[in-house]
């Protein structure tokens, strides 16, 4: 028996619900924090400068991509902007932070980026701020 529509499309909006939260979260809770604690706390600032930008503004920026970004995600508040400084910061540690590694080191990060990269595409979905905004 063929679904209708309407279950394809909830089906499909618990998708990108599910994705978004599962990947702000782990994001946020992997990454992020551990990160936004380095930038906070009282001691030296240790972080990779892979772009050449300095390395308080490297993770200025990391942070901002891990923890506001994947918060805006979980929410599904302005998804599609959101994903755009993660699916860098992924990219970042894919092909740049971890070029040459074994695929052991890529891996997560690609897991990421490819997240990032279909809910960049499939959008927010029904159970989100962004479409309680729109309506």
């Amino acid at each position: 028996m063929a679904k209708s529509s309407t279950e394809l499309r909830y089906g499909n909006d618990i998708n990108a619900l599910v994705l978004r939260v599962v990947l702000g979260l782990s994001m946020f809770y992997g990454h992020g924090f551990g990160k936004m604690k380095v930038l906070f706390g009282d001691g030296e600032i240790q972080f990779a400068d892979p772009l050449g930008m300095g390395v308080t503004l490297s993770l200025i920026l990391a942070v901002f991509a891990e923890v506001v970004c994947s918060f805006l995600i979980v929410g599904g508040l302005l998804t599609r902007y959101a994903v755009i400084p993660l699916i860098i910061t992924m990219a970042v540690a894919v092909f740049v932070v971890n070029s040459g590694q074994i695929f052991g080191k890529i891996e997560l990060p690609l897991i990421y980026l490819a997240g990032f990269v279909a809910l960049f595409f499939i959008g927010p979905g029904r159970f989100s701020l962004d479409y309680l905004i729109r309506k």
